[in-house]
């Protein structure tokens, strides 16, 4: 399968360097493009120097819109996969094969998850996943280990349906209303690293907020929300897997 490793980078100009050579290095098989998302640092520059492929956004537009830039290269260039990946070094490509032979199984989405075979910290970090995994349960029926993990794989209707529809951001609400409109999702164990440099741009209390309107989204919101059915039919149901 053809894939394509997306990497959304704002101001990631301390890492983004050793992040995509070691993909380069060791991994060459794998296609990848570093989606800047109007960096106000050297990352574009940087890239550039380096004759990495790169997209640079005029102005930061957020991981969303990144992403989203992201499957919309891989859906025109027919790529019949696309990895969410961080260019803070956190993720580790040596778990790619083992999520694409569980893609390959017939799952929409893999899930690059820390908490598979291992339980989660007990931090206020891991209290707010534990409950967006159990708001994720309450509305589709379905556990998802790891909901914030931002390693995720997607297939060639998965790449369709975020490239050609709008408000689909790579965040648990979206894997909770695809997972209710019927696409299959499974995850693999992988273990992370921290950042190699730099903070993370969420605080305490933009991660509380960010835990907060998640919840709120993933309980209330998704039931009002609709998608275009004339772009992307799924196949399957989830309760097939």
């Amino acid at each position: 399968m053809r894939l394509l490793m997306i990497i959304p980078a704002y101001n990631e100009e301390d890492n983004i360097i050793n992040v995509v050579n070691n993909i380069k290095m060791k991994y060459p098989e794998y296609d990848y493009v570093v989606i800047n998302d109007g960096s106000t640092d050297h990352t574009s520059r940087r890239c550039h120097r380096e004759g990495f492929e790169i997209i640079d956004l005029p102005t930061n537009i957020g991981l969303a819109g990144a992403f989203q830039t992201g499957l919309k290269y891989a859906y025109s260039r027919d790529y019949d996969c696309a990895l969410q990946f961080d260019a803070d070094g956190q993720h580790r490509p040596e778990y790619i094969e083992s999520m694409l032979e569980k893609l390959s199984e017939g799952y929409d989405i893999v899930i690059g998850s820390r908490f598979v075979k291992r339980k989660k910290d007990k931090t206020f970090r891991m209290l707010g996943a534990r409950i967006l995994t159990v708001a994720i349960k309450l509305t589709t029926g379905k556990r998802i280990s790891d909901p914030t993990s931002g390693m995720r794989m997607f297939n060639r209707s998965m790449i369709k349906e975020f490239a050609v529809n709008v408000n689909y951001g790579p965040e648990p609400d979206t894997i909770s209303y695809l997972l209710k409109n019927g696409a299959s999702i499974a995850e693999v164990q992988v273990e992370m690293d921290e950042r190699i440099s730099g903070a993370s741009y969420l605080n305490w209390s933009q991660s509380a907020m960010y835990m907060f309107r998640m919840l709120a989204s993933i309980l209330f919101i998704q039931n009002f929300r609709k998608r275009d059915s004339r772009h992307v039919v799924m196949k399957r149901n989830a309760d097939n897997h």
